[in-house]
Formats: structure tokens, sequence, C-alpha cells
């Protein structure tokens, strides 16, 4: 950390930090949630008229784009490093090494803020981005275990926890094409785990401080290869008790 000096490193740090404070912000308290658990979303969507789910797309995107900024750009902090790193050796532009990554997850914000409204519409998550259905929460959470199991999440995390290697493979493409790759790969890693937000709640910042803290050990070089398998394994098991609860009154 002693070495991260540059003007671009407090501009980043910077920029992470208000995007925690705007969800910060929006985020509703969590005795709120409670009362909208015993009178219903609609409670909710009353009494905070512009929750993302209820406001409409356009807030649910921006949400989304917010979450993915403060969530996905704090975990490739150990690839932003060796790449800033290459700088002794060779010409670097971090601005469009960013800029490429933080596309991609702009992309799937978009998507994931649109679904979000097509599910609040269809009834299957609350104004909140709370799952209303058991068998859905089930669903999602069986779905990310196995996910951790998958070639493709290997895949992907093996070229996220080996950064300087994936540098060194793709430097001719340029930095922007390096951060859409990158940004691919802790796409392929994260995407899952970021859509049990509709199971834990999209507004919930203990969900979203845990998920944070989970993906960032996920792509540790020694520790991550501890954690993998053992989540899927959690998540497939919490999926089924769910399951079975919905079954078996």
């Amino acid at each position: 950390m002693r070495t991260m000096r540059r003007a671009h490193w407090l501009v980043f740090f910077g920029a992470v930090i208000l995007a925690w404070v705007a969800l910060f912000a929006m985020a509703v308290p969590s005795d709120l949630r409670a009362l909208g658990a015993v009178y219903g979303g609609e409670f909710l969507a009353a009494l905070c008229a512009a929750t993302p789910g209820s406001a409409g797309p356009g807030s649910a995107v921006a949400m989304w784009l917010l979450m993915s900024g403060a969530m996905m750009a704090p975990t490739a902090v150990p690839a932003f490093r060796v790449y800033d790193d290459l700088s002794h050796a060779a010409p670097t532009r971090f601005a469009r090494l960013l800029g490429g990554f933080l596309a991609v997850w702009g992309g799937f914000a978009v998507l994931a803020g649109l679904g979000q409204y097509a599910l609040y519409r269809a009834g299957l998550v609350d104004g909140l981005g709370q799952s209303r259905s058991v068998l859905f929460a089930a669903a999602l959470m069986a779905g990310a275990g196995a996910y951790q199991f998958s070639a493709l999440k290997a895949a992907c995390l093996a070229r996220c926890r080996a950064p300087l290697a994936f540098f060194m493979e793709h430097w001719a493409e340029g930095p922007w094409r390096n951060g859409l790759r990158l940004g691919a790969d802790c796409l392929g890693c994260c995407w899952a785990l970021m859509l049990l937000g509709f199971v834990g709640g999209v507004m919930s910042l203990g969900f979203m401080g845990l998920a944070l803290v989970l993906m960032v050990i996920e792509k540790l070089p020694e520790i991550g290869r501890l954690v993998t398998r053992p989540l899927g394994a959690a998540l497939i098991a919490a999926g089924a008790i769910e399951a079975i609860s919905a079954v078996i009154p």
C-alpha cells in the first residue's frame, strides 16, 4: 500500500468510497425492512416511493451501477496494482484499463437492473429487490452454489489470481482490451454471487458487505482455493433447506 501514492489511486479509492456513501444513502434501515416483511412490499413501496424496484427500470439500473462499482472495483485491486507496477518497465494507462473493466460491469448492471424491474413486475421480488418466493430464492442459492464447481468459474478465478501472468499474455492488446478481459474474468467469477442480492435484498448493506468480503477472499491465490468449493456446498445446502421448507411447512 505504501507504493500506491499516485493521484489515480486517490481518485480510485475516493470514487469507491463515494459509491458506498451513495449506497448507504439509498439503503432502507433494517427496522423498515422488518416492517416490510410483516406488511408486504406494498407498504415499503408506498413509504419509500423512490425504491429502485418500484420507481422504474432507470433507478434500478442506477442502483446496480453503483453497487457494481462499489463492490467489484475493490476485488480487482491486486490486478490494478500489478498493472500499475508494470509502469516501471513500460508505459501504462490506468484510466483506460479501469474504463474497460467498468464497461463490462456496467453492461452487467444494466441487465441486472432491467431484470430486477421485470422480476418486480412479475411479483417475484419486492420493491427492495428481495425475493418474495421461497422457491425462487432456493433456486438462486442452489444455482450459485453449483456454479462454484464449474469449469468456467475455475478458469476465471485462475486468471484473476495470477494478474501478472494475465498481463504478460495480453499486454500487446493495450489497456482498454486488457481492462475488458479483466472485467470479463471478474464477471465470470462473481456474477452468480452478485445475483444472490435477490435473496438477501439488493439494498441491504449487510449483504453487500458480506458478498464483497467473500469475493475478495476468493480471488486471493492461496486462501481463495480453500473458500470456493465449501462456499458452493454451503449455498447448495442452503438452497435445499429453503426448498424443503417451502414444501414441508
